[in-house]
């Protein structure tokens, strides 16, 4: 039997296993109701349908990479502040790597039920303790 892993290497290992392209080790990651939220998108619900839509993200954009800049935790949500380069934005890697997002990971019992993406701005980074000072 597996011990869960807390919040925060629960949310690294999430990250971890999306720049390495591995949609399997995602779905390992994924509680069964699991919830990907990009900004105003509709939710994608459910581990199997997450983890079709990453196979193919990662099919389309083999070089996607997260770079974490900042992480802070309170109790089940962990934020992640940070970058990101060959995304489906389409960006040059220097000119992707000039915008930011925070990505929420909500982990119950070691699993992560939703992954949310936000936008990076100061009254999200206050809310989710990843302000300056």
């Amino acid at each position: 039997m597996r011990v869960p892993l807390p919040a925060v290497p629960t949310a690294l290992s999430f990250v971890d296993h999306v720049n390495r392209s591995d949609p399997d080790g995602l779905g390992a990651l994924m509680t069964v109701d699991h919830r990907l939220e990009v900004f105003d998108e509709e939710p994608l619900v459910g581990r199997a349908a997450n983890v079709v839509a990453w196979r193919g993200y990662f099919a389309a954009f083999p070089d996607y990479v997260i770079y974490p800049r900042r992480i802070a935790s309170a109790g089940a949500v962990v934020a992640v502040q940070g970058r990101t380069t060959g995304s489906h934005l389409g960006l040059a890697d220097v000119d992707e790597l000039e915008l930011s997002l925070i990505w929420l990971a909500t982990v119950v019992d070691g699993a992560v039920s939703c992954w949310k993406l936000i936008e990076d701005c100061d009254a999200n980074r206050r809310r989710f303790g990843l302000a300056d000072g």
